[in-house]
């Protein structure tokens, strides 16, 4: 072989293993452990999903382990949960990890649980364990500050809930402003109305449970601060303005200080933090520090202050930008990654599922079409945190992109629950497209339309309005019961019907085999399943 020959040869070796190894998975089968909050789907599967499609093996409790319900039998087993994170954790690169899911089992079981504080610091100091015995494993976890909903009759409140809550929020509300603003007479006198008013076993026990999870989340910073924790994001549940919830963030926000929110972190929200954790856990192993831009709608924009959150829009987006390890940049040319923010001019949210959500076009609707078609236009990277509405899409917003053929130009979308919700999902999952071929991205989206836009904000719907009464059985849209089977098959009929009349598939793309199961036996989230075929 003379030295041309050679010389060819090698380049031509070199060439061959440099494309093998673009084209390998980036994740390259590296295990990280994830532990959520609970089984639903945006916590588990859809969560999953993303960091799958990356290359990355996720390993996950037996989702009995887990909270699969509101009920307290569905809680989640904390204890079970620590034996198989042990048995687990030295093959894993990365856990990101629940501490609600490890201390009270889920969520909800935060809420009503009757653990002693004693059994719940047992449970927190084994944090400290598991960063001793494996010191190598970045553990990046995810923790809240308890709800404060707004009204009465929650089903996954403490019983007394349903007959005083609305009261004990007002109470909470006046208790925060106190902190901060001067209270009127007449709010002076509504305090010591509600101290009387409601009963000192529901304040005790309220007050009780929560003093209990404030004082388990400063022992979470101090974890960050002794370096067990990479990262710490504690989230608001449910809350608003003025709250109990607002009051213990403000608190632990300035107990986090000296942290930095580069290390640690207090934002609203709660069912995104998932996605959020599990992005900055690849982003780090990537050694990925991704551009993001943000362009709000016309109007309040960024000021929205929307419903189920103690901070604007604005402050939400910020944080979670933060949280996934990423910089926000105001050049929309050098972003990795465009943020479009779809808020009503107004500044007020409301429920997906209200007459209000028409598919006639709002004041807002048109700038901020025409603020997407130039941005996709322009090639840039684009994914829409719809938040002009709560629990569900914006019609008018849908229709559009519809019209305009912009479902399948972005690269991603989330308009599911809550506003923080929504953008956080959007954020963390759509920086990470940047890795992922198109049909991996048109999967993604097709989850999000099919939940957030066809299912949430209009099928469930038409199903607590009235259909679920066609379904033989007994059973209600919050105990679905004996109806539940049928529910399913009539949603998955009603879903692909939507769909294939709402949206344009890419050419060449097949959308078959839709399937909803109601994995919490009520409406309120459906696990919607389907395969898209490419040819």
């Amino acid at each position: 072989m003379n030295r041309l020959t050679f010389f060819l040869a090698a380049l031509l070796g070199v060439m061959i293993f440099s494309a093998v190894t673009f084209a390998a998975p980036l994740g390259n089968g590296k295990k990280i452990i994830y532990i959520p909050i609970d089984n639903r789907p945006v916590n588990l599967s859809q969560t999953v999903e993303v960091a799958e499609k990356l290359g990355y093996e996720i390993i996950s409790p037996p989702e009995e382990l887990l909270g699969t319900g509101a009920s307290a039998d569905k809680f989640g087993n904390p204890d079970e949960l620590w034996t198989w994170l042990e048995k687990n954790a030295p093959d894993a690169n990365s856990i990101v990890i629940s501490t609600d899911a490890m201390l009270y089992g889920s969520l909800v079981g935060s809420r009503q649980h009757n653990f002693s504080a004693e059994k719940i610091m047992e449970r927190a100091q084994k944090f400290q364990q598991l960063h001793e015995n494996f010191p190598y494993l970045p553990i990046y976890a995810l923790g809240t500050i308890m709800r404060t909903p707004t009204y009465t009759g929650s089903s996954a409140e403490p019983e007394y809930y349903k007959k005083y809550g609305q009261m004990i929020f007002n109470y909470t509300a006046l208790k925060d402003k106190a902190e901060t603003e001067k209270l009127s007479s007449g709010e002076k006198k509504k305090l010591a109305n509600f101290e009387k008013e409601i009963p000192q076993y529901a304040l005790d026990d309220w007050f009780g449970r929560r003093e209990r999870n404030y004082n388990a989340n400063k022992f979470f910073i101090d974890l960050t601060r002794a370096g067990v924790f990479n990262y710490f994001l504690l989230g608001c549940d449910d809350s608003a303005r003025f709250s109990q919830t607002h009051l213990e963030s403000r608190h632990l926000t300035e107990y986090s200080a000296d942290l930095g929110k580069y290390r640690c972190q207090v934002m609203s929200g709660a069912d995104e933090l998932g996605m959020l954790m599990i992005s900055r856990a690849i982003n780090e192993d990537l050694h990925e520090v991704p551009f993001v831009s943000v362009e709000y709608n016309a109007g309040k924009g960024g000021e929205t202050f929307p419903r189920y959150g103690n901070e604007t829009i604005k402050e939400s987006v910020e944080g979670a930008i933060i949280s996934i390890g990423a910089l926000q940049i105001p050049a929309n040319e050098r972003a990795d990654f465009v943020v479009a923010v779809n808020t009503n001019y107004n500044g007020k949210t409301f429920e997906a599922g209200s007459k209000k959500n028409t598919t006639g076009p709002r004041r807002g609707t048109r700038p901020f079409i025409k603020t997407l078609n130039n941005l996709v236009e322009k090639g840039y990277a684009v994914g829409v945190a719809d938040v002009a509405t709560s629990n569900g899409a914006d019609n008018a917003l849908m229709l559009r992109l519809k019209r305009n053929n912009l479902q399948f130009k972005i690269r991603a979308y989330s308009g599911w629950n809550t506003a923080s919700n929504s953008s956080g999902f959007l954020i963390g999952a759509g920086v990470l497209t940047k890795f992922m071929d198109a049909n991996d991205v048109n999967e993604l989206l097709m989850t999000r339309y099919l939940d957030d836009w066809v299912y949430q904000s209009n099928i469930r719907t038409q199903l607590a309005n009235g259909l679920i009464w066609t379904v033989p059985g007994e059973g209600n849209a919050n105990k679905l019961d004996g109806r539940r089977d049928g529910v399913s098959i009539l949603a998955s009929d009603l879903i692909l019907k939507f769909a294939d009349e709402n949206i344009i598939l890419p050419r060449g793309t097949f959308l078959k085999d839709v399937n909803a199961k109601f994995i919490w036996n009520r409406l309120f989230e459906s696990d919607v399943k389907f395969e898209l075929i490419h040819r």
